[in-house]
């Protein structure tokens, strides 16, 4: 898994962050989402790492990287706190421009580093998401029915971390063999560890409260987004039966949109790694960094 790729701790202004790094060309930064870790691109990786120099973290508090101590608003698991590290991440690198891929809550933090570091972010692509302050403000019976885990994992009583822990096997049902066995160990020892499952709960809980409120900053002021912008979404979720016209919902939100469907389940980066890959290239590829 990530052959030629190294694997490092690298201080990102104070919070350590696992990362796997390697390749050579433009740089692109891949981030995952809830609640795999960086290991989730390991078939993407090196699709990607022949034209492009890719970087694949494990977000704060999330597989190995650091897991600060929360605040009552839980601002240290911001969206707009892990864009920071990222910023911070890859000048450690060596890279001050860079392109952005995001899957699930990751995406989230690709929109918030494309929102908030516009000198940084040269492309951006966002799997599987809207803006939380949008899926927020759309909330309606379909959506709390079918994701009814935000509100579980952001409630602030430590109920979510009992029942996780007590058995994640069965909270977290994972087919190996599809993740890919070294993939597949990466996370469980990740879900096993207490710490972690209560940083990945401080991240819903930041989704619900300071992380919305961002959003919903960025809508009033009229920010957008000024980088071309990717939108991917599986054709075996929800995203069309939410949201419709998933493309015009980001149209708010950025100034460059593309995108469409890609036939796959959730975790496209596992399932469909070619053709995601594929996607990628051709979005980076014409004129990047642009």
């Amino acid at each position: 898994m990530f052959e030629d790729f190294a694997d490092e701790r690298v201080d990102a202004e104070g919070v350590e962050l696992r990362v796997r790094h390697g390749g050579s060309g433009p740089p692109v930064l891949l981030l995952h989402g809830h609640p795999r870790t960086h290991a989730t691109w390991h078939r993407v990786a090196p699709l990607l790492a022949g034209g492009f120099t890719v970087v694949c973290p494990d977000l704060r508090g999330y597989g190995r990287s650091g897991k600060p101590p929360s605040t009552p608003g839980h601002e240290p698991y911001s969206k707009r706190a892990m864009a920071r590290d990222c910023v911070a991440l890859m000048r450690a690198l060596g890279h001050e421009r860079f392109a952005v891929v995001g899957h699930d809550r990751g995406a989230y933090v690709a929109q918030r580093l494309a929102s908030d570091h516009p000198q940084a972010v040269t492309r951006a692509v966002v799997l599987d998401a809207v803006p939380i302050g949008e899926a927020l403000a759309r909330c309606d019976v379909t959506f709390a029915r079918r994701w009814w885990h935000w509100f579980f994992l952001g409630q602030t009583d430590k109920s979510a971390e009992r029942v996780i822990s007590a058995d994640p096997d069965a909270w977290y049902r994972v087919d190996p063999e599809a993740m890919g066995e070294e993939a597949y160990e990466d996370l469980r020892r990740a879900l096993h560890d207490p710490e972690t499952v209560h940083a990945m709960c401080e991240d819903y809980r930041a989704g619900l409260g300071v992380d919305r409120a961002a959003d919903d900053a960025d809508r009033a002021a009229g920010r957008r987004i000024r980088c071309p912008l990717l939108v991917l979404w599986a054709t075996r979720d929800d995203m069309e039966e939410l949201y419709g016209d998933v493309l015009a919902v980001w149209r708010d939100w950025a100034v460059d949109v593309r995108g469409g469907p890609i036939e796959s389940g959730h975790h496209m980066a596992e399932e469909v790694p070619e053709r995601l890959a594929a996607e990628l290239r051709a979005f980076l590829g014409p004129g990047y960094p642009g």
